[in-house]
Parts: structure tokens; C-alpha cells; sequence
């Protein structure tokens, strides 16, 4: 809850404010760290001790500008290892910064900022991370840029399709650098998982997404080999893909009527044409 702006705990001449950071993964993983040097509960979620993490100054302003939020601290905490941060797990994570009194933790906060998770940079035992705020939504393009293969992620609102129709479960037998051998049972067709995506459902990179290149009846390939060790018999979820070309909407998934691109309209060669040019 947001406290009004006479919190009483803010308005005496000494106070006993503290931050507190609220980090919840693309994987649903919620932690919470505070820059008091002892633990704290709030709102039902542990708020672990963390003094070396400080965040840069926050500024607010009536405009749309970004606030500029860098936090950096020490990696001395299991809940934010080096190797997850390389791995991409905190990549886009929701970030919520706010002041609150750490005599009495549940009389309220003091909303700074909040925002995803940019660029994460470490080096030695610390790291430092770019907060990207509301106002870095309004970046991107307006309207959508013409293009001849379609604009949409398979199967998501635009495509039309429905996930669990391409959606698949398998385990993993060997592992050999960026092909994953299928255990118990093989792949229908050749090729129907390329430009999908394979989702790590155990072990280590449990969370992880990973993009397939190609497939055959008992193996695909990855775009990366497995950033952690995979064990045998590891569970994956297998999403096919499509190459966002027509012939292969229509063709292939019946889904012509929600190609999102325009592969019959000329391209920037035809600005060279005239009469007598060769070709």
C-alpha cells in the first residue's frame, strides 16, 4: 500500500527510513532486499538484508523522461548469483523501489520507482543494472513498419493460434554441445519445432527459454548449447515455430487470414526500374 504524503513516520525531525526492492523474475521467483542491515517482513514476502546495495538518485518530474535508475551492490547473496545473472534469469525481471520505516515495517511505504530490469553488468564480486521505466514503453514504433514476412510471434493474440496445440512435453536423453537428443519417444515431422522454442522445465536451467534451429525424429538443435549441465532425462516443453513466411502460414497452419505482413508489396528495387534497365 502507498501512504499519504504526511506518513508520520517521514514527518518527525529523525527518521528511520530505509529502501526496500521488490524483484519478481519472468518465472514468477519473487525476493525482496533491503539497505537496512537486518531482515525484514513485509507484506507477507522476506526482505533480505543487503547494505551494499544502493541505488543511484531518483528523480520524478511531470514529463515523460526517464529517471535514469542504476542500482549496484555486491553479489553476496545465493538468491542473485553471477552465473543466473549470465544466464539471462534476471533479464526483464519487475523492479518496485520504495522507503519504509524499518521500526515498523507494515505503517506503510513510500513508492520511489518502479520498472523492468535492462542491462545487467557485473564484474568481480559486483554488479550494476539499468532500471527502464514506464516512459520507455513510448520508444518504440508508433505503428507497425511494413515488412514481407509477418510481425507476430506464433501463437501469440495477432497469430490467433492456440500454444497448446503445438505445445509438447518430452525428456532429454544425451546432450551433445547445442543438440538435445529426446528420450521416449521421437518428433512426427522434420523441421516442425524450427524457430521454436524449447522451455527447461527442470534441472538447472529450470525457467530458461531456449530457441531450436532445427529438429529431426529424435534430436534438435539450439541455437546455444544449454548454458548449465543438463542431466538425462531432464523435462522440456517443446513450442513449434514458424519461419513468418505466407507460404508456410497458409500451408502449413491454415492461418493465411492472420498473416501480419505484406509479401506481394514492392519492394525498394522498384524505385530503379525504368524503362530500358537491364533486369
Amino acid at each position: 500500500m502507498t501512504s499519504p504524503l504526511t506518513d508520520t513516520w517521514l514527518a518527525g525531525p529523525l527518521t528511520s527510513a530505509a529502501y526496500g526492492w521488490r524483484l519478481e523474475r519472468r518465472d514468477g521467483v519473487t525476493i525482496g532486499f533491503t539497505s537496512h542491515d537486518r531482515d525484514v517482513e513485509i507484506g507477507g514476502l522476506h526482505y533480505h538484508a543487503s547494505p551494499g546495495m544502493e541505488p543511484s538518485a531518483i528523480s520524478h518530474s511531470l514529463g515523460l523522461e526517464s529517471s535514469g535508475l542504476e542500482i549496484s551492490g555486491a553479489i553476496n547473496h545465493a538468491a542473485i548469483r553471477e552465473d543466473d545473472l549470465s544466464a539471462g534469469r534476471w533479464d526483464r525481471a519487475a523492479l518496485s523501489v520504495f522507503l519504509f520505516d524499518w521500526t515498523q515495517p507494515g505503517a506503510g511505504q513510500r513508492h520511489l520507482t518502479s520498472g523492468q530490469l535492462g542491462e545487467v553488468t557485473y564484474s568481480d564480486d559486483r554488479f550494476q543494472v539499468d532500471v527502464d521505466g514506464v516512459a520507455s514503453r513510448l520508444n518504440g514504433a508508433i505503428v507497425p513498419q511494413t515488412s514481407p514476412g509477418c510481425r507476430a510471434q506464433f501463437c501469440d493474440a495477432d497469430c490467433g493460434l492456440n500454444h497448446r496445440r503445438y505445445t509438447s512435453e518430452h525428456r532429454t536423453g544425451n546432450v551433445a554441445g547445442d543438440r538435445i537428443f529426446l528420450s521416449g519417444g521421437t518428433l512426427s515431422e522434420t523441421d516442425e519445432f524450427a524457430y521454436g522454442t524449447l522451455q527447461w522445465l527442470t534441472g538447472r536451467n529450470a525457467g530458461l527459454p531456449a530457441p531450436i534451429l532445427s529438429n529431426d525424429g529424435q534430436s534438435l538443435w539450439l541455437a546455444n548449447p544449454p548454458f548449465f549441465a543438463v542431466e538425462p532425462n531432464t523435462r522440456v516443453q517443446l513450442l513449434q515455430g514458424c519461419n513468418k513466411t505466407l507460404a508456410v502460414c497458409s500451408g502449413r497452419f491454415g492461418n493465411a487470414v492472420n498473416f501480419r505482413g505484406e509479401p506481394y508489396l514492392p519492394g525498394n528495387d522498384l524505385l530503379t526500374r525504368y524503362p530500358g534497365a537491364s533486369g
